[in-house]
């Protein structure tokens, strides 16, 4: 009897597993794309109702450049830049400001959003100067620093004029959050939102399958290196060999190091960091960037909160890879290394 009991039991567990299978693989998956941030997105989603939040999505993207553009003049932020003071409208600013201040004092600096002045001086931003050569490293040092910036709930203000922020180390994962958050508060439940290479997976593909995406190749962009099998997970990446230009000879890189006002020559070339959401790993991926392999490995040591992936340079040239443990299993490495 006991064991009829038990066949049962486990019977009724496998008919319904199968039943709630069968009804997932039967969900239509629904696929968005557009441009936002000066990028591409593109977010796919599994649900019954067929419904398409395209006009959703793109209202967000609206609102959120808004707040947060440094592109846009009459932006919240670039209202702050000139000014002492703003307060906010939108619901994007506060949020941000509590997660730089979180990476800011965890990362003893290394990532810093008022590093605008010097953003801007070696020829990046919205702003760009046509001789970064001649940037005044050291006076512009002067106005970065986030303790120079103040702010509760409600509004921002500075303590020295021309101190200016920038979000775009951290802006774009945040988009990704509130995207993600939008689906989940219309009761999607299985979703994939990117945004210019920045991620965010929530639940499993049909078939119980995560859902899979790639890191890019630092030597051949365009081209992976490793695929990633993701979910319930954030994945965002910082590189150094996209985002630069040659002047006169000398190679001016995106990557600022904000204690130092010079940009960063390390052997790291991309650094990918997984988080529980992407204002996280995106805020960190930069900080990472700017400490170093060495002591991003000790920093990691602590934080079992957060994975990387760093694709990196040895002393011949040739690319080699770090992994933190939780992350190794889920990484197919498809390039072959130079």
């Amino acid at each position: 009897m006991r064991n009829t009991a038990l066949l049962l039991i486990i019977t009724t567990i496998w008919l319904s597993a199968s039943f709630k299978k069968l009804a997932a693989q039967g969900t239509p998956l629904i696929s968005i794309h557009g441009e936002t941030q000066g990028t591409t997105y593109s977010i796919k989603y599994y649900d019954d109702q067929k419904r398409d939040f395209k006009k959703d999505v793109d209202s967000i993207f609206r609102d959120f450049d808004r707040c947060l553009s440094t592109y846009r003049p009459d932006s919240e932020i670039s209202t702050f830049n000139k000014s002492h003071a703003v307060r906010f409208h939108g619901p994007y600013f506060y949020p941000v400001l509590q997660k730089s201040k979180e990476i800011f004092l965890a990362t003893n600096g290394a990532f810093d959003p008022t590093v605008m002045p010097l953003v801007e001086a070696y020829g990046f931003g919205p702003k760009k100067n046509l001789n970064p050569g001649l940037a005044r490293i050291d006076s512009l040092l002067k106005l970065v620093g986030f303790e120079q910036v103040s702010f509760d709930s409600t509004m921002v203000s500075k303590s020295r004029e021309h101190v200016r922020l920038d979000f775009n180390g951290i802006a774009q994962g945040y988009s990704v959050d509130v995207i993600g958050a939008f689906l989940s508060g219309k009761g999607i439940t299985r979703f994939m939102v990117e945004i210019g290479g920045e991620i965010l997976c929530k639940g499993y593909k049909d078939e119980g399958k995560p859902w899979v995406t790639g890191i890019e190749n630092p030597l051949l962009p365009g081209t992976l290196y490793s695929t990633v099998r993701l979910t319930d997970r954030a994945m965002t990446t910082a590189g150094n060999y996209r985002n630069h230009f040659e002047k006169n000879g000398q190679i001016f890189n995106h990557i600022i190091n904000p204690k130092t006002g010079s940009m960063e020559q390390s052997s790291m070339l991309s650094v990918t960091v997984f988080a529980n959401d992407a204002i996280t790993a995106d805020g960190y991926d930069t900080a990472f960037f700017v400490m170093g392999l060495e002591e991003t490995k000790r920093f990691l040591e602590k934080r079992k909160d957060m994975d990387v992936y760093i694709i990196y340079s040895d002393t011949s040239g040739k690319l080699r890879t770090y992994a933190t443990d939780g992350i190794k299993n889920m990484i197919t490495e498809t390039a072959a290394k130079n």
